[in-house]
């Protein structure tokens, strides 16, 4: 009995540990930003964010609300660090919709912990 508790005592932690060794792992998406308050609409299409203009998204009230990438059908939020970033390479891209952007950092708990931003063709 006490060693089948241990056994299990053993896996438990060696799958935690498992866990967050992944959790600490950076990882690019790419995909187009999108606003938080346009991502729910966005995702309903069948290529989500692929159309949603840069204009709606530096808007006020959208702006506002955080940005997030669309990739792989999924949106991932990003941290405030994030949001300033992704408003930043908006502000800067020449397209009006359209454009992507490869997005590195840490996802934990559905939100995004960027670390940088950068557009691609």
């Amino acid at each position: 009995m006490l060693r089948k508790f241990f056994y299990s005592l053993t896996a438990i932690v060696a799958l935690s540990l498992v866990a967050l060794a992944q959790g600490n792992k950076s990882v690019s998406l790419t995909g187009p930003i999108v606003d938080k308050a346009c991502s729910a609409r966005e995702a309903k299409k069948d290529a989500p964010g692929a159309g949603h203009t840069k204009g709606c998204a530096l808007s006020d009230s959208c702006a506002k609300s955080g940005f997030g990438v669309f990739a792989d059908g999924k949106w991932v939020e990003f941290d405030e660090k994030g949001n300033a970033m992704a408003k930043a390479a908006l502000e800067k891209t020449s397209k009006d919709k359209g454009a992507k952007f490869k997005v590195t950092g840490k996802v934990a708990d559905g939100k995004m912990t960027v670390e940088n931003i950068s557009e691609v063709e």
